[in-house]
């Protein structure tokens, strides 16, 4: 599942649940589509939003989408794309720090042992646990 979440942690949207055996960007433009318009719903506005991604994420699909939303990504470029590719485009490297927070929310993620290995058949069952689990963590920040 993709997870976006504020400066602090709070997990503000989530895809919807995916096999794990595929790779991050997957389908990434129609689930962060879903993700956008569950927050326009919300009454969240989405423009100028600062997105930092790992290198999973640097897609020139998923750069575009990001650029009509007028969402800032701030992705790390993926190191396997042809040299004359490369240094395309801007990144920086003092904001990508601040990324720390979903490596930070991901380990919170793990204590919980109902999803970390994914025993649940049902995808409907399975988020149940996600948003269960990030109830508890938005709980324990109060």
């Amino acid at each position: 599942m993709l997870l976006l979440t504020d400066s602090q942690g709070i997990r503000l949207a989530v895809s919807r649940p995916m096999a794990g055996n595929h790779h991050d960007a997957y389908k990434l433009n129609e689930h962060f589509n879903d993700m956008l318009q569950k927050l326009e719903k919300s009454c969240v506005p989405t423009q100028g939003l600062f997105l930092n991604a790992d290198a999973g994420f640097d897609t020139r699909e998923f750069r575009k989408l990001c650029s009509s939303r007028e969402i800032i990504a701030n992705i790390v470029e993926n190191g396997r794309k042809s040299k004359s590719k490369q240094g395309k485009y801007i990144f920086d490297r003092l904001l990508y720090k601040y990324r720390f927070v979903i490596e930070r929310i991901n380990a919170w993620l793990d204590a919980f042992k109902a999803i970390l290995v994914r025993f649940e058949t049902k995808d409907e069952t399975w988020k149940s646990l996600w948003l269960l689990a990030f109830t508890v963590i938005l709980l324990r920040k109060l």
